[in-house]
């Protein structure tokens, strides 16, 4: 099958678009250009089509993971998620996933780090940042490293109570109210009675 017209991407960049005879096109990258050394005429014979393909979708697939990465950090099983997503093959999600882990470039205990932090400083309690690191595709052995950096929760705890109460007294209502948010946010029910009988009130345990 012959090579009818060779042109750059003007969408992507670091794409070539291969157009063969028949109206057939492929998708390369500059190492495909140079390792088949492809040209305009060009023959390509049907067994080098498909190691061409092949070697084609395992730079694409990088390509697209550098890309994924570039716009928000990612897991290493995020990453593959949303290769597969993309129509990429498991292997080629897999082993650019691994490539990118190998440079340093996806660090599934970074992202930890990552994810502990925001969720703290937005007043989030353990239970919270184990859901998002669970959902998130942190490895679980990366979880107590993380878990680590997070702030006591009693700081965070009078953080949310602060910005709730503006420092007014609240009543019964209000502050059932708030250990239920607080709850939902994470945090154990000891750390959030502590915090609350602090206000000035005993609170049942019911």
């Amino acid at each position: 099958m012959k090579i009818k017209k060779i042109e750059r991407s003007k969408h992507q960049q670091g794409r070539i678009l291969v157009y063969l005879e028949g109206g057939d096109l492929l998708r390369v990258t500059e190492d495909e250009l140079l390792r088949f050394d492809l040209y305009t005429g060009l023959d390509i014979s049907p067994d080098t089509m498909v190691e061409l393909q092949k070697c084609a979708a395992r730079s694409d697939a990088r390509v697209r993971a550098v890309r994924m990465i570039s716009a928000r950090p990612l897991s290493k099983q995020e990453l593959q998620k949303r290769l597969r997503d993309k129509g990429t093959a498991d292997a080629d999600a897999e082993a650019a996933a691994d490539w990118l882990e190998d440079i340093g470039a996806v660090d599934d205990l970074a992202y930890a780090r990552t994810i502990v932090r925001h969720y703290s400083a937005n007043g989030y309690g353990e239970a919270k940042l184990r859901d998002e690191l669970r959902r998130r595709g942190v490895p679980r052995e990366h979880w107590d490293e993380a878990l680590a950096d997070a702030p006591d929760p009693a700081e965070t705890i009078a953080r949310v109570i602060a910005s709730k109460t503006k420092g007014d007294v609240i009543g019964e209502r209000e502050q059932k109210k708030l250990s239920d948010l607080l709850l939902r946010r994470g945090f154990a029910w000891r750390d959030v009675k502590a915090a609350l009988v602090a206000l000035g009130e005993e609170i049942p345990e019911d």
